[in-house]
């Protein structure tokens, strides 16, 4: 089977490197020529918009699908045109504007932050007065990592906000929608969760355990799988929201949904149509990886078991990279580099750590190399929720 992939990245990467056992084979579209996955796969670089490169790369594939949702919306319709294209193109078009996926969320009876549109500067200053500080203004569309978002605590932090807005709805951000910003109300969550949920073409669901995330300047540093101290009712209440997404949207394929846990509650932040960072671990640390899963998922495969083989923590490789040597010193560590060039707040690799008990992997972290004993990796509570969960 010919699979097609929108996005050549360290996602589509993993995607590949997962299939290739399973028979299948790799055409990926990315406009940039340095893509990670050109070392593996045939890549075709063209920008999405681009008509004929579209039907050169929709030539000859049974499927496409996509390893990010910024792709435009209209190339994937186009596509969808011609070959079968899932998670669907519905999914994409949600995911890519953060109102209409909370409305989805609210639609559904999934609680999530307060919030309110935003269209322009003008309108910042009766939003925050209605909710209040601090809150969180983000850009409807576009932004990840911590890029289009403000934390405003203060009238000084609101003032530079509306300084700096004017020139991302010159720049063209806000596309088609509702508004180009939504304001959300500041929670003072007790811990960041993140599900994962896998749908096959025939509707059968499953989901992996949650994952625990800690992050530093907007960007995800680490995942403790399974996440530690999870009630049985946080994780029903968390696969009930994802199949209610699954469904509505007549999904198919990995659906990643980031929560915060408040005062024993979840409340939905936002969802990824795709495979997602805080599920690496599965690699290593589940029976069948979310990669392979969502293969079998598009593909018509019957899905893997998605059960944890032990326990896992993940660390981001951000900007620069270890010795490999001392990282594959540690027992049961595993070192995945992404041949990307190296620049601040690149995502370059991971590392992932198993142990069959939260106790032994707190042990494992402290073990680290100096290159990891730095605020960046979180290490220091991360260890503490280990410990702590093996002891109580």
């Amino acid at each position: 089977m010919n699979v097609g992939i929108l996005g050549g990245g360290q996602l589509g990467y993993m995607l590949a490197l997962a299939g290739y056992p399973l028979g299948l084979q790799f055409r990926f579209l990315d406009p940039s020529p340095e893509a990670p996955v050109g070392r593996i796969a045939l890549r075709v670089n063209a920008d999405f918009t681009n008509g004929e490169a579209l039907e050169r790369f929709a030539h000859g594939l049974d499927i496409v699908t996509y390893e990010f949702e910024n792709v435009p919306a209209a190339a994937v319709a186009t596509l969808a045109q011609r070959v079968s294209v899932f998670p669907p193109p519905l999914a994409l078009e949600v995911a890519q504007d953060r109102l209409r996926e909370k409305n989805l969320f609210r639609k559904l009876g999934i609680a999530t932050p307060d919030f309110l549109p935003v269209s322009k500067p003008a309108e910042l200053d009766a939003a925050v007065e209605k909710l209040g500080l601090p809150a969180v203004l983000k850009t409807c569309r576009m932004g990840y990592d911590g890029k289009g978002q403000w934390i405003l605590r203060h009238p000084g932090d609101l003032a530079r906000a509306k300084s700096e807005m004017p020139a991302l709805l010159e720049a063209g951000t806000s596309y088609l929608g509702e508004a180009p910003f939504v304001l959300e109300r500041f929670v003072p969550f007790s811990r960041e969760l993140s599900i994962l949920a896998v749908r096959s073409r025939s509707g059968e669901v499953i989901f992996y355990p949650l994952a625990e995330n800690h992050h530093r300047q907007g960007i995800l540093r680490l995942s403790l799988a399974p996440a530690p101290r999870l009630e049985s009712h946080i994780r029903l209440a968390a696969e009930g929201a994802a199949r209610r997404v699954l469904e509505a949207l007549d999904y198919v394929g990995v659906l990643a949904i980031e929560l915060f846990e408040v005062d024993g509650q979840l409340l939905a932040n936002e969802m990824a149509p795709r495979v997602h960072n805080s599920f690496h671990w599965t690699i290593e640390g589940a029976v069948t990886s979310q990669f392979e899963n969502h293969l079998r998922a598009i593909c018509g495969y019957p899905l893997g078991s998605a059960v944890a083989t032990g326990h896992s923590a993940m660390l981001n490789l951000i900007g620069e990279v270890p010795d490999p040597s001392e990282v594959l010193g540690i027992p049961d560590a595993h070192l995945h580099l992404y041949g990307k060039s190296s620049r601040p707040g690149r995502k370059l690799g991971h590392v992932t750590l198993r142990a069959s008990s939260y106790q032994q992997l707190a042990e494992s972290l402290a073990t680290l190399p100096v290159f990891f004993q730095r605020p960046s990796f979180c290490l220091e509570a991360a260890a503490k929720v280990a410990s702590g969960s093996a002891s109580g």
